[in-house]
Parts: structure tokens; sequence; C-alpha cells
């Protein structure tokens, strides 16, 4: 053919090489990979993990209280939830419970792990012995969230009965409440 000459309309168009296709989006999709293994390496860095946030916790010492200083932030424990029957009053009825306790320091929260075993049992037998209409109130449940705390207050430490300000257990707290 020469330059004048226009191509005929029954002629296809010169074929581009798949090759050159296939190449970029190879490229595309290695320069994606490489850059989500990055954000993943940089995000794991600066997030510490689970393991790491527990070293870092043990290591905060309780700070005695002078005046005019700011108290040492709050250790909680959590605990796994208690599903018990409670006493019947309009047929079957549950609780299902979760709750976190407020310990003075890190030392009385890993007690507290060691105890766990009694602490949810006494939990337990405290819990079933309950009446749905007792606890519906918030002042049931005030009462409920005392009971507790002296409860596990007398398993670990059973010198402190009756005296809140020198318990291990500070408060507790529901973080979930259901009664069926």
């Amino acid at each position: 053919m020469s330059k004048d000459a226009k191509p005929i309309e029954g002629d296809a168009p010169p074929k581009k090489s798949k090759k050159l296709l296939i190449i970029v989006i190879a490229a595309v999709v290695l320069l994606a990979g490489a850059g989500g293994a990055a954000l993943f390496l940089l995000s794991k860095n600066g997030d510490h993990g689970d393991e790491d946030e527990e070293v870092a916790t043990e290591k905060v010492k309780p700070a005695k209280k002078k005046k005019g200083e700011k108290a040492a932030p709050p250790v909680y424990v959590p605990f796994e939830s208690f599903t018990v029957n409670l006493v019947p009053e309009q047929g079957e009825q549950f609780l299902q419970l979760v709750v976190s306790v407020e310990v003075e320091d890190v030392a009385a929260g890993d007690t507290i792990k060691l105890y766990m075993p009694k602490l949810r049992n006494r939990v337990m037998l405290l819990l079933s012995d309950k009446k749905a209409s007792d606890l519906i109130t918030k002042d049931g449940k005030e009462k409920l969230a005392q009971e507790i705390r002296d409860q596990m207050n007398e398993v670990i430490d059973p010198s402190t009965k009756g005296k809140k300000a020198e318990a291990p257990v500070k408060e507790v707290l529901f973080t979930s409440f259901i009664i069926q």
C-alpha cells in the first residue's frame, strides 16, 4: 500500500499486542500489593498489638496521691458473661449479665484473675437468688452492683469487709444487662 492509499473499509485496524496490556495489569497489581503490605506493616508497628499493651499496663505502678496531683488512671478487669435462671415469678426468666470491675491498681487486677473461678461462682450464686422484679429498676441494679462488689472483696481480701475505701474492687460496672 502506498502512502496515499486509504485503507479499505473491510480491513481490520492493526492489532495491538495483548502482552503490553498484561504487563501493565501485572505492574498495577504488584504495586497495589506492595502498598498494602507497607500499610499493614506500618499500622502494625503503630498499634503495638494486644500483648504489648498488657506489658505496658503492667509497667504502670500505682502512684500515691499527693495534694494537687491527678490520680492514676483506673484499671478495669472484664468478666465473661453470666447467664443464670432467676427465681420464677411469671414463668421461667433468665438474666444475662456482663460486668467489668474497677480495681485500685494492676496488681489488684492480677489478683482478680487468680481468683476468677471463685469469684464467678460467688456471683453466679448471688444472681440465681434474684427475682426479675428486683433487678428491673435502677435502684435494683445499683444494689446488685454493690452486692457483687462486696462478694468479690470478701473473696479477695476478707479483712476489708465493709471498708469500701480499702477494698481492692472499687466499683462493679454493667456492660450488658438482659432479662428475659
